[in-house]
């Protein structure tokens, strides 16, 4: 006779496919509000699952991971886990598993669109048209920046990056220059052609800015007021990666002094929250954290998450381990 089900708690609901495949292997809680879980709460579940289905947007400090505990993986659906604390996490014995390669094309397609979208002034076209305020075609009004021909700075050459660059250059001819805090990749495809220098001289040079680096200690505020005012005054900044990257208060105020030419953004600080500011401003684009959020990609990305799962408790390692 089989054993019991490992327990998982998932908070957040997952695509439909992945929570039937899930639910046909494990027994699964669902966190059925499908909002933030308080820290307490989640302590309190440790000693009451096997593991816990997290997100990108979940913390999971020190307190989650006391030894003892009943808590032995964490699946988080998602590259990043910068809100994991994975030192206490190895102390206390829990695997922490990621979601890696499956939403590169998306976000770097999200990318483009962001560029698009900022150099373009289309949000501003946009809101005009749905406030009833457009009065009609004028040889000079909503005047943007073309795309084609440009210099593209991107931060951080990894996946995404790559897939951003291959885009740019081939759809749009686009200089591509590039900076990385880890160094060069071990290798780049033949068809991908790219500059490197260093992130100020990127970032003076650049006329879109985009970034790709995780939110590590070191990457934490890496676009802060310095560096923004190396940016040319036409100059926009493109964020699909993390919101920590960018100190937001120097970010609005260069864009209310005109010291930057507009902003793309994905991802904030703290999601959901908006900084002061940021939806005043004209010259910003906003998503709510859209990088990956295609059907075929959070399906693929909810299938690794169940494939480390199955792996850890069939007592195999799992493919995409972290710690």
């Amino acid at each position: 006779m089989p054993g019991p089900k490992a327990a998982l708690y998932a908070l957040h609901r997952l695509p439909t496919r992945v929570e039937a495949r899930l639910a046909a292997r494990f027994d699964v809680t669902w966190n059925r509000h499908d909002g933030d879980v308080p820290v307490a709460a989640l302590v309190a579940r440790a000693d009451q699952f096997d593991g816990f289905i997290s997100t990108v947007t979940d913390p999971l400090p020190a307190e989650v991971f006391q030894p003892g505990r009943r808590l032995r993986i964490v699946g988080n659906f998602g590259v990043g886990v910068n809100l994991i604390d994975l030192d206490a996490a190895r102390v206390a014995g829990v695997v922490v598993t990621n979601t890696p390669g499956v939403l590169t094309d998306c976000t770097a397609d999200l990318t483009i669109a962001l560029m698009l979208m900022t150099l373009r002034r289309l949000g501003e076209g946009e809101r005009l048209l749905r406030a009833g305020a457009w009065r009609g075609w004028r040889p000079t009004h909503l005047l943007g920046r073309r795309v084609t021909r440009r210099t593209l700075g991107i931060v951080g050459l990894g996946r995404i990056g790559q897939a951003v660059a291959r885009r740019a250059s081939a759809a749009f001819g686009m200089r591509v220059l590039a900076a990385t805090h880890r160094g060069a990749p071990a290798a780049l495809g033949s068809d991908l052609t790219v500059e490197w220098c260093g992130l100020d001289d990127l970032l003076r040079r650049a006329d879109v800015v985009s970034l790709h680096c995780p939110a590590t200690p070191e990457t934490t505020g890496l676009i802060d007021k310095r560096r923004l005012g190396f940016m040319r005054p036409d100059a926009v900044l493109i964020n699909t990666a993390r919101g920590a990257l960018v100190d937001h208060v120097a970010l609005v105020a260069a864009l209310a002094a005109g010291r930057l030419g507009g902003a793309g953004l994905d991802v904030l600080p703290d999601e959901p929250a908006v900084p002061p500011g940021l939806l005043d401003a004209p010259n910003v684009v906003l998503l709510p954290h859209l990088g990956s959020a295609t059907e075929e990609t959070r399906t693929a990305m909810g299938d690794l998450v169940a494939d480390n799962l199955e792996a850890f408790f069939e007592g195999r390692e799992p493919p995409h381990r972290v710690a």
